[in-house]
């Protein structure tokens, strides 16, 4: 989530002061192979004397920018081979102008439609809700949780009344809903302590299996914020500006991941999609036992790439071995270059190319060269079973929404 220099939740996603679209254009581009990388490092801000003047040995690994060396093929893809539904995205777009500049840069990339995890409640749920509305072939609204009075006796009416709320409104799931470890939050609403297999919030769970509102759940975070912050840490640029070792009360990523499957398990009938892989970039065949053991979720793979573009070979066979239950995500923003990077790896074979203005990190990424299928199902199909999968909740008799749209 960034306009160009904001930052949001993990791999520094801009804030975006883009936006606007059309109609999807039927005809995917084909990927262009040009003949080498670019080798000629460009330099901004600095004065390029000054640069030269530095000495490697005051370089901090925040400013280490590294251009690879190698001539070698590079494949630029303008618009995704299939059709795209965006699983993981936030309300970037701030004005009626911003939507519609989104939707433009969404029709010449190939994204179908974009769904808008808004973590939010109330008015504040309603007034996204509005700006958006009016585009409902394009954008899809999800609500956040109410989960005030969370530490109170009776805690719970009160959360699924505002659910069933929202869900008239026309929020039609539930996210993005956080737990790095200290507990539940969900926007400005949080429940420090409470994680979601607790059974206070059994209730509000199973409203959503019958409201048919999937929940869109960030367990943890990456495996490096919550290792010693030394020589050894191998995403230590990043891992410090979100380092969660210095919070030893915290649960661990691996007992969140436990968390969530006695969550899984004890709501079999809500869906779950665990935002980044559920954080097991680093383990994904832990996650590949998850989907075994649980029919009930799917993972998204937004603001992952970077992590999983280091180990192209394992990755590309994770992806065809569970294609059926990942679903493409972003949570990145909404400019044009940021989708075309999530295409490279995911379409191309390209090898040892660097993408620091997007994900900020210092090592070298590859691409899956995932086979057409496995895209088909990746970027639409998943999703759209996902979507068809819903109901209208079986006590809704009212053919509008609260706020009479």
């Amino acid at each position: 989530m960034r306009t160009k220099n904001e930052v949001n939740r993990r791999l520094f996603l801009k804030w975006a002061n883009l936006v606007g679209l059309a109609a999807w254009f039927p005809a995917a581009a084909k990927p262009t192979p040009i003949p080498m990388q670019d080798t000629n490092p460009v330099h901004s801000g600095e004065d390029s004397q000054a640069k030269e003047l530095r000495s490697p040995e005051t370089i901090l690994l925040k400013d280490y920018r590294p251009k690879s060396i190698y001539k070698i093929p590079v494949t630029e893809i303008d618009k995704a081979k299939y059709p795209i539904i965006d699983m993981h995205s936030h309300p970037y777009a701030r004005t009626a102008q911003q939507i519609e500049e989104w939707i433009e840069n969404m029709d010449e990339v190939g994204v179908q439609k974009t769904v808008i995890l808004t973590m939010a409640t109330g008015t504040e749920f309603d007034d996204i809700y509005r700006k958006y509305s009016k585009y409902p072939d394009r954008f899809e609204m999800w609500c956040g949780l109410d989960l005030s009075g969370y530490n109170k006796p009776g805690f719970g009416p009160a959360a699924v009344k505002e659910l069933e709320r929202c869900r008239q409104v026309g929020a039609r799931g539930v996210g993005e809903i956080h737990d790095k470890g200290d507990g539940l939050v969900s926007g400005k609403s949080k429940a420090p302590g409470m994680h979601p297999d607790d059974t206070r919030l059994d209730a509000l769970l199973e409203r959503c299996a019958e409201l048919g509102m999937p929940i869109s759940l960030h367990v943890a975070d990456p495996i490096w914020m919550y290792q010693r912050m030394d020589k050894t840490n191998d995403g230590l640029m990043n891992a410090y500006h979100w380092r969660l070792d210095n919070k030893p009360n915290i649960v661990s990523l691996s007992g969140m991941i436990d968390i969530l499957d006695r969550t899984l398990t004890r709501h079999r009938r809500t869906t779950f999609i665990a935002c980044h892989f559920a954080n097991l970039d680093y383990d994904l065949a832990r996650l590949g036992e998850m989907f075994e053991r649980n029919p009930n979720l799917y993972a998204d793979i937004s603001a992952r790439y970077a992590e999983t573009a280091s180990i192209p070979r394992f990755a590309s066979k994770f992806y065809e071995k569970y294609a059926e239950r990942l679903v493409y995500g972003t949570d990145m923003g909404f400019e044009k270059p940021m989708y075309r990077v999530t295409f490279r790896i995911l379409e191309s074979l390209d090898e040892h190319f660097y993408e620091i203005e997007q994900f900020d990190y210092h090592w070298s990424l590859n691409g899956f060269g995932l086979s057409g299928e496995t895209l088909k199902q990746v970027y639409h199909a998943n999703a759209t079973k996902l979507l068809a999968a819903r109901t209208d909740p079986p006590d809704r008799t009212n053919k509008g929404n609260a706020l009479g749209w």
